[in-house]
């Protein structure tokens, strides 16, 4: 994929981060394997929303990429996973990529990318140093087959190729010499087609996209997530019903009990009960908390990309509250529960049936016209890099682009810490 940026010499405005970092926008789509489990992300950035009005300059984007990689760290960007980096002839001749570590780093060869002696010799320098190489947008008669010799992943576009060219491919270099790489996954029904092509990883947001799904019985740990979700939705919370609930999940309840021990409350003697904790964490946080367990428990034997994804959402949620319009409507609950379909593998609509939410937010998650749909597209926007729908929404509903980018960034690395400490 490639980037656009601004030609402009002069340095677009940094976001102050956490620590003194200064942040771009920044976002990642992720690249699963046969199993479905998160492979990788490919990391895109932008030096800011204005610079997707402008010329392209993928030499600059490339070195930002790389800047903002080291600035920002690719074990927050990526969860431990592999980075996909795009990179140009002078970013793989001058060797950029180098100042990242190589076993948590992919070099992705842009198909702008002329096949010269300079490049293969910059590709097989790389490939030495431990480096996965990685051909973006590979088609039958590329130009790049050179480095197909030496490329660890090629990656081919399901939109830009048939299903035939598709086989073609697959018979020449893969499956697993060359491990192929399907792109722009839609849904499932073209992740089970890749895959029994012989693809070996996808990339695309088919895991966040529920399909249509006959009625079938909900799983009895599925029933308490929802169940516990509905306890703390209510005005009134009962806390004796939530402690029975509670302790009918064990991981939930090992959670509570960890959780209050923790070095954060700092209690001089150990919580050993259900209904102390619950006691003395108080109906906000308790609220809070089940939430975020629920969707975590929820969602523990899927992709942990839709864990991730729901607790950022949630997080950038709550720090838009004070800048956007929402009601009496809860933003936290929405990102939250805005993947709750695709985890529980249950249409939204009867999700909401049994969640006693605020009007608005039930709108918005089943797709119906609501005050919260622009802060809902935001979030969406911001996940998959679509920096010029960003730019817009954030014009419509008159927010700061920098504070948002920032947000998100917050966002990001809020979820990575409640998700590995869950």
């Amino acid at each position: 994929m490639s980037f656009i940026v601004s030609k402009s010499s002069a340095p677009a405005p940094a976001i102050e981060g956490p620590k003194g970092i200064k942040l771009r926008y920044v976002a990642r789509q992720p690249i699963f394997d046969r199993d479905e489990k998160v492979f990788g992300y490919e990391l895109l950035f932008r030096d800011d929303v204005e610079n997707v009005f402008h010329d392209v300059d993928s030499n600059m984007a490339s070195r930002s990429t790389v800047d903002s990689s080291i600035l920002v760290g690719l074990d927050v960007l990526c969860d431990g996973r592999r980075a996909f980096l795009n990179c140009t002839r002078d970013t793989l001749i001058g060797g950029l990529v180098t100042l990242l570590p190589s076993h948590s780093t992919v070099v992705e060869v842009l198909e702008s990318v002329p096949v010269d002696a300079e490049v293969v010799s910059a590709c097989q320098r790389l490939k030495e140093a431990g480096y996965l190489i990685a051909l973006d947008d590979y088609v039958s008669d590329d130009p790049r087959e050179p480095l197909a010799e030496m490329a660890d992943i090629l990656k081919v576009d399901l939109k830009l190729t048939t299903v035939v060219q598709r086989a073609a491919l697959i018979k020449k270099h893969g499956p697993w010499r060359c491990r192929m790489l399907a792109e722009k996954v839609e849904n499932h029904a073209e992740f089970l087609a890749a895959k029994e092509q012989g693809f070996v990883y996808f990339q695309g947001y088919f895991l966040r996209r529920p399909e249509m799904m006959t009625t079938h019985d909900v799983p009895a740990n599925s029933l308490n997530y929802i169940r516990m979700l509905q306890a703390v939705s209510r005005p009134d919370l009962d806390v004796a019903e939530l402690e029975k609930l509670v302790k009918t999940e064990a991981s939930i309840c090992y959670r509570l009990l960890r959780y209050m021990n923790s070095a954060r409350f700092g209690f001089k003697s150990e919580i050993h009960s259900v209904r102390h904790a619950l006691a003395i964490l108080g109906d906000r946080e308790v609220r809070r908390w089940v939430r975020l367990i629920a969707t975590v428990g929820a969602a523990q034997d899927k992709s942990s990309d839709l864990v991730l994804c729901a607790l950022v959402r949630a997080r950038f949620g709550e720090l838009l509250s004070p800048l956007v319009r929402h009601g009496e409507s809860d933003l936290f609950l929405l990102g939250l529960l805005s993947m709750l379909d695709v985890i529980l593998e249950m249409p939204m609509s009867d999700i909401m049936e049994k969640i006693p939410l605020d009007l608005e937010t039930k709108a918005v998650l089943r797709g119906e016209p609501s005050v919260l749909r622009p802060v809902y597209q935001l979030m969406l926007a911001h996940e998959s890099g679509e920096w010029e729908a960003s730019r817009s929404i954030c014009g419509s509903i008159h927010i700061d682009g920098d504070a948002v980018a920032a947000s998100y960034w917050q966002a990001q690395q809020w979820a990575r810490e409640v998700s590995s400490g869950a």
